[in-house]
């Protein structure tokens, strides 16, 4: 039996696919929020110190990386992502003593930790802004983009947060407009400033030198804007990544960044979108490119945002889209949730009594047996799911709140409206980690920032450590399969039967190496043939979401609803 460096350099010589191995593609990340994981001094928001009494549960997951989202000083307009002190911490989070021990004791465990790099732009809260917009003259002012009012209106731009969707702020100390592509609370940071792009480097070489292991580029394809203001098409916002992203000196900016300060570290940095082609996607993350190292598109994201569901052919031609353009160069992110989207299982799964743990196994099997590296947001590993909160009351999201005001204004079906929120509002992945079936989950003593969900008397951290059948106890299973089997991270991926509506069937492979997934996302049983030429009753399961064994006769097997099954294919 070879070692898995061994294995991987087999698989580096011998498959057409990545042919260098790195550290961050064979992690198994976990996207940590911080607000609502573990609270330590019962004042409702979870903390540093409460991650730090975690720690151990983290190490026994089996994961390699932590990705913890904004822990920087905000007044928390857009739950950090607004950011006032890029070097501080957040009072309610704790001390920079707290983040370095939180460091020291994950790197003790072999856990590394990427930190969530906000750029775009600052909260209005900064001191740059707040120096920015106290005159004209100010040094700060071009930190910023500014529209003097006497040029007149600016030329139209859509904000993602503003109740109107207008992406200029009047602001009447300097008789000017500043641009805010989300919140109003959030200008946007003007790149073409040599000295912001310099503050910036110093910023990130500030949290490097501490020993972070990576950074997750927050809406950065946004950064670079075409300075001109031209007026765009009536309707641009519809296509809003072609005309916001990937603006014209966003590679000069990243090839800077790279040379200054990513390049002198041995970090993974994560491009949060993709642009809007593959070729977009390329250009951020190849090798030869001396950019970032890895896309995290959003195709699959737009898929199933439809409460009344969604196509699994498209969710398997987009995979299999984006694996075959990454194939020989470049290399992928693999997710279905994050902070910024509902829960997995709510959204491309089952979330009913009867189906949700084997519906949230399942997805957990088609994350980690991708080609990519894997991120996985906190709580999927328990199955939680969306909580469907009834009124506009218990949600605390800027998106949600501010979409109900112009939903209101519009004239709206607001009922509708709660439905639709029901189903896609971020709140729903943000309610506290589900740790135990005490008061508030185990998160808080105190009242927790936001309701949590009711199902955590069973969807628990302490209920299903004692179970051997639970979703936690798959998660752990899966992962270290994974973490076992390089053919799983730099294996080749074939895709069959492409058009069927309800089983998702592929292999990875390194020459006679193959690992067959046979994934039933139909809430009915399902009799499946497996394609001949894999030869697949030869085949040993590896793992499987329901107690039976599996076997594969005549090529054939019997799946049950929201079964996901993982084979070992003999060699020949």
């Amino acid at each position: 039996m070879h070692s898995y460096a061994q294995q991987v350099s087999v698989i580096n010589k011998t498959s057409g696919t990545i042919n260098k191995s790195a550290w961050w593609k064979e992690a198994v990340v976990y996207q940590l929020y911080p607000r609502s994981f573990k609270d330590s001094d019962g004042d409702g928001i979870g903390d540093l110190k409460g991650i730090i009494s975690k720690l151990d549960y983290l190490e026994s997951l089996g994961i390699d990386a932590v990705w913890i989202n904004p822990i920087f000083s905000s007044p928390n307009d857009d739950n950090g992502y607004d950011i006032s002190d890029y070097r501080n911490i957040m009072k309610e989070f704790g001390t920079m003593k707290d983040f370095d021990e939180l460091l020291a004791g994950l790197h003790k465990r072999n856990i590394k930790l990427v930190l969530d790099m906000v750029l775009n732009h600052s909260s209005d809260e900064h001191e740059w802004f707040k120096q920015a917009k106290s005159s004209r003259k100010n040094p700060y002012r071009n930190y910023y983009h500014w529209w003097p009012e006497e040029n007149g209106t600016p030329t139209a731009r859509f904000s993602f947060f503003d109740v109107n969707n207008d992406a200029w702020k009047y602001d009447s100390t300097t008789k000017s407009y500043y641009l805010h592509y989300f919140s109003q609370k959030q200008p946007d940071l003007n790149w073409e400033n040599e000295n912001l792009r310099n503050e910036v480097y110093d910023m990130m070489k500030f949290w490097l030198n501490k020993g972070i292991d990576g950074l997750r580029m927050d809406a950065f394809q946004y950064v670079s804007k075409d300075t001109t203001w031209k007026k765009y098409p009536a309707g641009y916002e519809k296509e809003i990544i072609k005309f916001y992203g990937m603006g014209p000196n966003l590679h000069s900016y990243l090839k800077e960044m790279n040379k200054k300060v990513i390049s002198k570290y041995n970090v993974m940095t994560v491009a949060e979108g993709a642009g809007s082609t593959l070729q977009d996607a390329h250009s951020l993350v190849d090798e030869d490119r001396h950019e970032l190292n890895m896309a995290y598109h959003f195709e699959i994201m737009d898929i199933g945002n439809d409460p009344e569901g969604y196509k699994l052919t498209d969710l398997k031609k987009a995979f299999t889209k984006w694996d075959i353009s990454f194939a020989d160069k470049g290399w992928l992110a693999i997710f279905l949730a994050n902070h910024d989207v509902p829960r997995m299982v709510s959204k491309y799964g089952n979330d009913s009594p009867k189906l949700r743990s084997y519906s949230s196994k399942l997805l957990t099997t088609l994350i980690m047996t991708m080609r990519g590296t894997p991120f996985y947001f906190n709580g999927d590993e328990l199955g939680m799911s969306n909580i469907k909160f009834n009124k506009i009351e218990d949600y605390r999201d800027i998106a949600t709140i501010n979409a109900y005001k112009s939903a209101i204004a519009k004239g709206e079906d607001m009922q509708a409206f709660i439905n639709k929120q029901k189903f896609i509002s971020r709140d729903n992945t943000r309610t506290p980690f589900q740790w135990n079936k005490t008061l508030n989950a185990g998160f808080t003593t105190g009242t927790p920032w936001i309701k949590v969900n009711p199902n955590y008397t069973t969807v628990n951290v302490a209920t299903e450590e004692k179970n051997s059948k639970s979703e936690l106890s798959y998660f752990k299973k899966i992962v270290a399969l994974r973490k076992s089997s390089p053919v799983l991270v730099y294996g080749d991926y074939k895709v069959f039967d492409i058009e069927n509506p309800d089983v998702y069937c592929y292999i990875r492979s390194n020459g006679k190496d193959k690992i067959l997934v046979v994934l039933n996302f139909s809430t009915q049983a399902v009799s499946y043939a497996i394609d001949k030429s894999l030869n697949a009753s030869s085949s040993r399961m590896l793992i499987n979401n329901y107690d039976n064994a599996e076997t594969l006769n005549d090529n054939k097997i019997s799946l049950k609803p929201c079964q996901a099954v993982v084979f070992k294919l003999n060699q020949h």
